[in-house]
């Protein structure tokens, strides 16, 4: 017969009483009681007294424990690099710094942020510049948190804020440029300005970070054109080129013209003063002279006239042929003579190399040129008279 037949015995498992046909669970108390009874048996106490203190001495045990896990479980290390914010019952209580720290747990809740470490962030994409072209610009933004508490807490997420932020400034300062200063020489400039921007745009949000530096990786037209456009870089930068050796041989001509005009002006200073010398020379020679003119005139002047002609005839070249002594003049090669006067230097006067030559070629004494001299310089002293 099963158990819960009629008239059956009375098995039920949640020993139900009375023969009620009841069959809902028993009470927590007798489940409990029969526990406590089952460890009062095991250690050889009979009665309920017995139970209820061994059931109490486990509470005690077990809560103790769990104590002790609570108070271990709230040890936490914060990083030399982080700085941690701790959140009571869910709102901001303080900020610790590194080391082992404790917290009650599921009392304070701590999220470590790094605040040491310079991240990075990249933005690229296709933007339009002010004259209406497409230039694929890309990129790359450094920043650091400095306040780690609106860092986590001050937007959604910081990290989709900055993106979107980065990504407007760029487009922002691409779209009043025009596209040879993004490609060529304003790089910097953009840059700069990108870099203002950005600081404009994240202000409002109060994030907690600090824009530690914008990189201009690289910015480059669509591939359609970018043949066309890498011959007008190649000629800007030769362009470039140029000017900077125009200006290195300016700068290497400068200083040797300086030089020149340097020595120009001090040899005009020293012709200046020859010059001056030699005409308050001549002065005072003259004046040395007019006592004797005014004593002998005839004599003075005669001695002049000399002087200047043996200046005179220093300096040129002269032939002189005897007509008195054999009455045929003999061929003489003037312009052979000339050319040996002029390449040797160290030679002889031309008058002494004609002397010679006419010696040698008449066998008459050499004081027969200077007779000749004589009565030349006598004709033109007389004819001068």
């Amino acid at each position: 017969m099963a158990w819960n037949e009629p008239g059956g015995n009375n098995n039920d498992p949640w020993k139900n009483r009375g023969g009620n046909n009841d069959q809902g669970p028993p009470d927590l108390d007798e489940i409990f009681k029969n526990l406590f009874r089952k460890f009062g048996k095991q250690g050889g106490n009979s009665g309920s007294t017995g139970g209820k203190g061994l059931g109490g001495i486990g509470l005690g045990l077990i809560a103790a424990i769990l104590v002790v896990v609570w108070f271990i479980s709230g040890f936490y290390t914060i990083k030399e690099a982080e700085r941690g914010v701790v959140l009571r019952f869910g709102q901001f209580h303080q900020l610790v710094e590194p080391g082992l720290r404790w917290k009650p747990t599921f009392i304070d809740n701590v999220t470590p942020v790094d605040v040491q470490s310079v991240r990075h962030m990249p933005a690229s994409g296709f933007m339009l510049t002010g004259d209406e072209n497409v230039v694929r610009v890309e990129m790359e933004v450094q920043y650091r948190v400095i306040e780690p508490y609106k860092y986590l807490y001050a937007v959604t997420s910081p990290v989709e804020s900055l993106s979107q932020a980065l990504d407007s400034a760029i487009r922002y300062v691409v779209g009043h440029s025009d596209m040879d200063d993004v490609l060529t020489s304003g790089r910097e400039l953009a840059r700069q300005q990108v870099w203002e921007e950005l600081q404009t745009v994240i202000a409002p949000y109060d994030m907690g970070i600090s824009i530690v530096d914008m990189n201009f990786k690289d910015a480059r037209p669509p591939e359609e054109v970018k043949a066309a456009f890498d011959d007008a870089i190649s000629a800007q930068e030769d362009e470039q080129r140029f000017i900077r050796e125009a200006e290195a041989y300016a700068r290497q001509l400068e200083p040797r013209a300086r030089g020149q005009v340097n020595r120009m002006s001090e040899e005009a200073k020293a012709y200046k003063e020859r010059v001056t010398l030699e005409a308050q020379g001549e002065i005072a020679r003259f004046e040395e002279l007019l006592p004797q003119y005014k004593a002998e005139p005839e004599v003075t002047r005669q001695r002049l006239y000399l002087e200047t002609i043996e200046q005179v005839y220093s300096n040129t070249s002269k032939i002189v042929v005897d007509t008195k002594g054999s009455g045929n003049m003999m061929y003489l090669p003037l312009d052979k003579i000339l050319e040996r006067q002029t390449d040797a230097a160290n030679k002889p006067s031309s008058l002494n190399t004609l002397e010679g030559l006419r010696n040698s070629t008449t066998n008459q004494p050499a004081n027969s040129s200077a007779s000749g001299t004589l009565r030349s310089s006598d004709r033109f002293r007389s004819g001068r008279e």
